[in-house]
C-alpha cells in the first residue's frame, strides 16, 4: 500500500461512520448527501488532528511495509471523525437554524 491509498481509504471509512451514525441515530441523521460530506471532513479532520500522535499514513509506511497496528488506529479515528462531524453538524444546524 502506499501513503495516497490508505488516505483514500481513511476518507472511505470516515463516510462510513459518518452514514452509519446517521443511520443509528435518525434524529441527527442530515441525510445521505449531508452524512457522507461531514464524514469526509469529519474523517480528515481527526486524521489530520490526532494523526500527529503517530498513526498518519506517512508514520503507517515508515518501514516500507504496512504497519497494521497503526493501520486499525488510523481507521478507527477515521470512523470516530466522521461520525462525530455528524453529530456536530447536526448541533450546529439547529443552533443557528431552529
Amino acid at each position: 500500500m502506499t501513503d495516497t491509498l490508505i488516505s483514500l481509504i481513511s476518507i472511505f471509512i470516515g463516510i462510513i461512520g459518518g452514514n452509519s451514525f446517521g443511520f443509528l441515530f435518525k434524529k441527527y441523521s442530515l441525510g445521505f448527501i449531508g452524512n457522507t460530506i461531514a464524514g469526509v471532513f469529519g474523517g480528515i479532520l481527526f486524521i489530520k488532528v490526532f494523526g500527529r500522535l503517530g498513526f498518519n499514513p506517512q508514520v503507517i509506511m515508515a518501514s516500507g511495509s504496512v504497519d497494521v497496528f497503526l493501520f486499525v488506529i488510523n481507521t478507527l479515528m477515521s470512523f470516530l471523525g466522521g461520525a462525530n462531524a455528524v453529530f456536530l453538524s447536526h448541533k450546529l444546524i439547529t443552533r443557528f437554524f431552529k
